[in-house]
């Protein structure tokens, strides 16, 4: 065999591997660069690059369809919540023969107060018969038989006839209530026998260690087995 060492073709062959040999090293160069700035290599390849919008499209599909799934459960959540406040008010309405209105408004007083309900409604059937405008022997008025010295403590510039509003009446008498049972401490008979005698007669009786009851609290709670406190309802601002 003949040695070809340093003849055309072997030059030729030389050549063939050196230029082969400088595009490896260029495209090493390439995916380098292209490491070292933290992207990925760029492929040539026209399927990837027909892929992305039907990928895009179908994230964006994805994400519509899950939308709209909350907001059809948000819609039948709010939906339950205004049927079960309904359903509440009408039993109310039924249970102590009054119109619906006037049960919605105790009712959503009471929610707005933080007090249950059933213990607004056997408040204002104790105090008032559900007559708005009750007027007792020493002046307290409406539902919640408030006194105007009381309902100016809460707000500063009403007047008696002010307090023979429904709405504000409620409103009044309920968040009475409801501090008189926090500064009690949850004890609901004490608070109601502070709303109906006066803090001084209760506490006086207290501190001679008497029982401060004149009957009014068991006449409201009688057979009563609520809570003292309740959460604010949802349902509340759904009319």
């Amino acid at each position: 065999m003949h040695d070809l060492r340093g003849t055309y073709v072997h030059r030729g062959d030389t050549e063939r591997l050196r230029r082969r040999f400088r595009r490896w090293i260029i495209a090493g160069g390439a995916v380098a660069v292209a490491l070292a700035a933290g992207r990925r290599p760029m492929v040539l390849d026209a399927r990837a690059d027909s892929a992305r919008p039907s990928v895009l499209n179908g994230s964006v599909a994805r994400v519509a369809t899950i939308a709209d799934r909350l907001q059809a459960a948000d819609t039948a959540r709010r939906a339950t919540q205004r049927l079960q406040r309904w359903n509440r008010i009408y039993t109310f309405s039924r249970r102590w023969m009054v119109d619906t209105e006037l049960a919605r408004a105790i009712h959503d007083a009471a929610l707005e107060a933080g007090l249950d309900p059933e213990l607004g409604f056997r408040l204002v059937n104790v105090e008032s018969q559900f007559k708005e405008h009750a007027t007792s022997g020493v002046g307290a008025a409406g539902l919640t038989q408030v006194m105007l010295p009381t309902a100016r403590y809460y707000e500063p510039k009403i007047t008696k006839e002010k307090l023979y509003n429904r709405e504000t009446n409620l409103r009044i008498g309920f968040k009475y209530l409801r501090d008189l049972i926090d500064e009690h401490h949850g004890n609901v008979k004490l608070a109601l026998l502070t709303y109906n005698r006066g803090g001084q007669a209760v506490q006086n009786e207290l501190s001679l260690g008497l029982d401060p009851s004149n009957g009014y609290d068991r006449k409201v709670m009688r057979g009563y087995v609520g809570s003292a406190r309740v959460r604010l309802s949802s349902a509340r601002s759904d009319d």
